[in-house]
């Protein structure tokens, strides 16, 4: 199983923009086909800000996981380790580059696989996906063509 994975996409639109789409993350299920949503403590986007993120399985498996972000850097990153019951999950990174003189953006998001073995055993149980890799891969295609349309959308309410 592959420890990180990444996916990037171009999206006519500036990278200010992008990323405060990305960095909503009570909005993110509008995006994700994994990530239902997340409950905020702190609408200010910040290091050590925590939020406990949605999530249900195609196969309607619902399950949290306690998030806190590691960086946020305005239009450039926004960074946040994953953990349930005390245990480390992932590293979700988003990273922002802009393009065409900064009218339009290369989002790439990052999947970083931190679960030791008892959550290595315990995920697919909870999530019922086997090979994290390759389905998280598919999902961040999904999640950033979805995001594209949205934030390229003339009648745009995104940003």
């Amino acid at each position: 199983m592959s420890k990180t994975v990444s996916e990037s996409i171009e999206i006519q639109a500036p990278p200010k923009a992008v990323y405060d789409a990305v960095t909503n993350v009570a909005d993110m299920g509008r995006w994700s086909p994994e990530c239902t949503g997340a409950a905020v403590e702190s609408p200010a986007v910040r290091v050590g800000m925590r939020f406990t993120g949605h999530n249900n399985s195609a196969k309607g498996r619902p399950w949290n996981t306690n998030c806190t972000v590691t960086a946020a850097d305005e239009a450039r990153e926004f960074t946040f380790d994953v953990e349930r019951i005390g245990l480390s999950i992932a590293t979700w990174s988003y990273t922002f580059e802009p393009v065409a003189g900064g009218q339009a953006t290369k989002v790439t998001e990052t999947w970083t696989d931190s679960r030791g073995r008892v959550m290595h055993f315990i995920g697919p149980l909870v999530s019922g996906i086997h090979d994290r890799a390759t389905h998280n891969r598919q999902t961040m295609k999904v999640t950033l063509q979805r995001l594209k349309e949205a934030l390229e959308s003339p009648d745009r309410t995104t940003a």
